[in-house]
């Protein structure tokens, strides 16, 4: 079982808050294609679960990013979320230009208003770009590397408020993996970032016996939960009685790696939601597009799905 993560985000802000052009000619780069041709570069929802679970939860924050294009071509709305003792949320816009010499910048923007328009009716107006933390690197198709130089951007961060702790001072994005250097991560050392992936939903059903584990084959007492939705860095989805009530179990989907880092698999595990134990599990490659498992008691079938439209 994952430890529970308790780390202290409050002196970490404390902490930031108390510390606290290039020749080429930059154009606004479009959505870049990778190479399944399915779905944007930058595109997403990305999840840190593994490496929480790997790690000292007290001293790894779960940190979820949400990537999405916005109808402006070379522009991105960023939400971060860090959860912890307490939780934190920023949102932020990222405008991506190209020079001709291939290089990328990639500049933060925040907003000025309280509930800025998003979507078809994205307003640039409504946003203020944070010049001095932009992000300076190279991109390909597959990915990027880019990063912000510090003691420019420290000038500013103090003023921006609470939300600094999750400006990104550097990025790095290869396939599904995606491991950004948050602001506040400055406190808990030069190496600190977040380390996430990609999450790839799958959906479908499951039916669980209204006795339970200790259920007989000639038992009928089938309750089906027919829309099971659920991502696979760290996602629970909770089992339901035909009336709507928890049935007391859960499933939990995960990336997880066994044999000293050298075997990636995905993980579909049945949770007691009462004691916290793993009653069993099956694996499959990470790759796979239907995995389930089979208890008597419990059924469970899952495929691949779309990612839910953002919101």
């Amino acid at each position: 079982m994952n430890k529970p993560n308790s780390i202290p985000l409050l002196p970490l802000l404390a902490a930031f808050l108390l510390g606290a052009c290039q020749s080429n000619p930059l154009r606004s780069t479009p959505d870049f294609v990778a190479p399944d041709a399915q779905r944007a570069w930058f595109d997403g929802e990305y999840d840190n679960h593994e490496q929480v679970a790997r790690s000292d939860a007290t001293l790894v924050p779960r940190v979820k990013f949400e990537i999405t294009p916005l109808s402006k071509a070379g522009w991105y709305l960023w939400k971060v979320r860090v959860s912890g003792s307490s939780d934190l949320t920023a949102t932020w816009i990222m405008r991506s230009l190209k020079s001709v010499d291939g290089s990328l910048q990639l500049t933060p923007y925040r907003a000025l208003t309280a509930n800025p328009a998003l979507g078809k009716d994205f307003d640039v107006e409504q946003w203020v770009a944070l010049d001095a933390c932009a992000l300076r690197g190279a991109a390909s198709a597959s990915g990027l590397n880019v990063r912000a130089d510090l003691a420019s951007c420290v000038t500013v961060a103090p003023g921006i408020g609470a939300m600094a702790a999750l400006l990104p001072l550097s990025i790095e994005h290869d396939g599904d993996a995606l491991r950004v250097r948050l602001y506040a991560d400055q406190a808990r050392g030069p190496d600190a970032r977040a380390e996430a992936r990609r999450v790839r939903w799958y959906a479908g059903w499951a039916a669980i016996n209204g006795v339970g584990p200790d259920a007989r084959a000639e038992s009928t007492d089938w309750h089906m939960n027919r829309e099971l939705r659920i991502g696979n860095e760290g996602g629970r989805a909770a089992l339901l009685w035909r009336d709507g009530k928890n049935s007391g179990y859960s499933l939990e989907l995960e990336r997880a790696t066994y044999r000293d880092g050298n075997v990636p698999v995905v993980k579909l595990s049945v949770i007691e939601d009462a004691s916290g134990r793993t009653l069993a599990y099956a694996w499959a490659n990470p790759e796979a597009t239907r995995i389930g498992i089979n208890l008597g008691w419990l059924q469970v079938g899952l495929d691949s799905a779309a990612p839910a439209p953002s919101r």
